[in-house]
């Protein structure tokens, strides 16, 4: 329903359809998300993956209207851990470590929870309009689920788009190295088809080794256990939220998009 998906010469296509709403990932978008990675990872001929979307932006972020959650007064936060943990941490660890290259080509907005579709792509290729944000400081929690900020921005950077709230360019992401090649709004797919194409041209078991050695290092040096310490700091954002009546992260949600706007 939410996702398009295709293959043509060793290349998986996923594809964000969902444009009427930026491509706002609710529970369904997610789990259909999920399917494909799975797909393309487990297709002996798929050799490269591409992740894109539909519309003017790449994705507005978390869907806080998903009727699968369940009404603002009866939100626990046991209840906010187990869907979290499942398709916000556990779809993006996955993701991250399915053993292909893959690569995010982003255009307009990548806000919050669109961050957690894009980071844990191997390569990200942006639009000249692209601009990434995680603006839920706002909502009073201390970034999204997924902790990429330090390790794709560097420490003070990281400190300054989630103490600011402010969106970071892609001119600016491409300097600090969280992306990879910025090009014209009208040449982000064909761009992002040309490298995929030849990336899809090496040997595959190269690719894997090359891909989980990167991996490996950064595990090493505490990207995964850092990832999981800081999900439970995000959930420290919930419990306080939960401790006001009414669960004002949902109740404030029209104030925040007018703030980021």
């Amino acid at each position: 329903m939410y996702i398009l998906y295709d293959v043509v010469d060793k290349v998986a296509t996923i594809t964000l359809n969902r444009p009427e709403t930026a491509n706002a990932q609710n529970s369904d978008l997610l789990d259909e998300l999920d399917a494909a990675w799975t797909r393309a990872a487990e297709d002996p001929e798929v050799a490269v993956i591409v992740l894109r979307a539909e519309g003017k932006h790449f994705s507005s972020g978390h869907d806080l209207n998903d009727d699968k959650w369940p009404k603002p007064d009866d939100i626990t936060l046991e209840w906010i851990i187990a869907a979290e943990s499942r398709r916000y941490l556990e779809y993006s660890l996955r993701w991250r470590n399915v053993p292909k290259p893959s690569i995010a080509a982003v255009q307009g907005k990548c806000i919050a929870g669109g961050l957690l579709l894009v980071w844990p792509c191997d390569l990200i290729v942006a639009s000249d309009d692209a601009s990434f944000s995680d603006p839920v400081v706002l909502m009073g929690i201390g970034g999204v689920e997924y902790h990429g900020h330090t390790w794709e921005l560097g420490a003070r950077k990281a400190k300054e788009i989630l103490f600011t709230a402010r969106p970071v360019t892609a001119e600016e992401a491409e300097k600090v190295g969280m992306v990879n090649r910025v090009v014209p709004r009208d040449q982000l797919d064909a761009e992002t088809r040309a490298l995929a194409e030849h990336i899809a041209t090496m040997p595959p078991f190269g690719l894997r080794q090359a891909k989980r050695a990167v991996n490996q290092t950064l595990d090493v040096q505490g990207f995964y256990a850092a990832i999981q310490s800081v999900f439970d700091v995000h959930q420290t954002g919930h419990g306080n939220a939960l401790s006001v009546s009414g669960y004002p992260i949902l109740v404030n949600l029209e104030e925040m998009k007018a703030k980021i706007r």
